[in-house]
């Protein structure tokens, strides 16, 4: 068997998939085996038992959010008796920041990798401050996932129609140019969704004043792309994914608890491990003593060759997670010791243009002892705290030893 053959195909796969935002639809009608009783959340699998706080907050919140409890207590009955059943976004071709729950009801974005025909789904992104994703569940936050969820999204989805969707590899790429890098900093891609979304939501909404709001909700939100672009990751890891004799990482996800990955050529199997700490910047009033085990699906982008394998274009993203534009560049360098290849259509001035490292490969990682690198936000520990800071983290080791151990063993190495 030819290895490289094998994670040639894998990476060709991922770096060719384009990756269009083709609507917005309930997850009800578009996730395959979504369910009524069905959460979805980021990482491996979790049970309740198990679950970092934010990750209990954001579990309630959906509850209440979809009517079926009131508070902690009847969301962990829900869940505990089996009523409600866990299950990570990864296991639905679906990805969600932080603790990334999204149930039923909810709004998703819908991505088409239009190379393969493949489908990867995200819910909507709500911005800063207190919020879901970090576990927060109060009545502002019931009221705001309410707005956007039966006032922005229908907008949204006649704008995504009328504009005949957004080209989110595109996008990226001219992003990537911009001092973006794809993960914690956005700024210049959310800029360029709300510019080709903006005429189309003029034209969508039901009023000036709704058109306003929704327009005022984008741009105040230097976050609003992640949750395509994540999607999007989603759609082009998925496209490498179930490569036979491939030792290329698909998934790398984090539920709060555990830190999980998948490979290419071992199918649907997880290797986990416990979750870091991440190192970084603190708001004003926080400090690592209140932070949360790392958390989230939005490790997709790094799986896909950007965010933290990107930091040399975004050398601004230091005064969010720390260090200097120096260390940006030792980062992205230090990342291609360990991919397969660099990406084709997303490239880094800064590097006279040279690819993104793209193509995470299990044996350079134990080969080399060097794990990835990620940028990521910082999540209270407790539920409804919400973001604390930002920060860099990396995997356990331990999962990628597991995973070339149990690669050798089906291949007969």
């Amino acid at each position: 068997m030819n290895i490289d053959q094998a994670n040639r195909e894998a990476t060709d796969r991922m770096i060719e998939a384009r990756p269009v935002l083709v609507g917005v639809e309930k997850a009800l009608d578009v996730i395959p085996g979504m369910r009524e009783n069905l959460l979805m959340h980021a990482g491996p699998p979790i049970t309740w038992e198990r679950a970092s706080g934010p990750m209990r907050g954001a579990i309630t919140g959906a509850l209440i959010f979809e009517g079926k409890a009131k508070d902690e207590a009847e969301a962990a009955k829900l869940v505990t008796s089996g009523e409600i059943t866990l299950e990570p976004c990864h296991h639905h071709q679906s990805v969600g920041p932080m603790a990334g729950l999204t149930s039923a009801s909810m709004q998703v974005y819908i991505i088409e990798n239009k190379t393969h025909g493949n489908f990867a789904y995200s819910n909507l992104n709500e911005g800063y401050g207190k919020v879901l994703r970090y576990g927060a569940y109060d009545a502002s936050v019931m009221e705001r996932m309410h707005w956007m969820n039966d006032v922005m999204a229908p907008v949204l989805r006649d704008a995504i129609a009328s504009s005949g969707g957004v080209d989110i590899r595109a996008l990226l790429g001219e992003a990537l140019h911009m001092g973006d890098e794809g993960h914690n900093r956005n700024k210049a891609g959310s800029i360029l969704y709300l510019k080709a979304l903006a005429p189309h939501v003029a034209k969508a909404a039901p009023s000036p004043q709704t058109a306003a709001d929704i327009l005022k909700a984008i741009g105040d939100n230097a976050l609003a792309v992640l949750n395509p672009v994540m999607a999007a990751c989603k759609a082009a890891a998925d496209a490498g994914f179930s490569i036979e004799g491939s030792t290329i990482v698909s998934v790398m996800a984090r539920n709060g608890t555990d830190f999980g990955i998948r490979v290419s050529g071992l199918g649907e199997q997880w290797f986990t491990g416990p979750v870091g700490t991440p190192q970084g910047l603190y708001f004003p009033g926080f400090t690592a003593a209140d932070a949360s085990g790392d958390i989230g699906d939005s490790t997709i982008t790094e799986t896909a060759g950007i965010g933290g394998f990107a930091m040399a274009t975004a050398p601004a993203i230091v005064t969010f997670v720390s260090g200097t534009p120096k260390d940006a560049i030792n980062a992205t360098m230090e990342m291609y010791e360990i991919t397969f290849t660099e990406h084709k259509y997303y490239n880094m001035p800064v590097l006279d243009f040279r690819g993104t490292p793209t193509g995470i490969d299990i044996r350079k990682v134990v080969e080399t002892g060097i794990t990835p690198r990620i940028n990521t936000g910082i999540a209270h520990k407790n539920a409804g705290v919400g973001q604390v800071g930002a920060g860099l983290v990396r995997p356990p080791m331990s999962i990628f030893e597991e995973a070339l151990i149990a690669y050798a063993e089906r291949y007969g190495f």
